[in-house]
């Protein structure tokens, strides 16, 4: 009898909804502390996950929740490619 592997269970930062790993935008903080969207979900460094749900995305920008996240300032272009992301 094998054991399944199990899914990967992450939490945006945004509404604290868990979900799995896959249905998750994820954005990295690399040791370099250049902030990106991580699309292989494999990159190397600090990771944080957003839904991609425009609601989501609204207060995302609006909390600046990645500055809390990463604990410094996340520029502007970085949310900005969320969005494009999401749509």
């Amino acid at each position: 009898m094998q054991n399944k592997p199990k899914e990967k269970i992450r939490m945006c930062v945004v509404c604290r909804g868990q979900s799995d790993k896959k249905t998750l935008l994820r954005v990295v903080k690399n040791k370099e502390g250049q902030i990106f969207v991580d699309k292989t979900g494999k990159a190397n460094g600090r990771g944080a996950y957003v839904c991609k749900e425009k609601d989501c995305y609204e207060k995302l920008c609006k909390q600046k929740a990645l500055n809390r996240a990463f604990k410094c300032d996340v520029d502007i272009s970085v949310y900005q490619k969320i969005g494009e992301e999401i749509e």
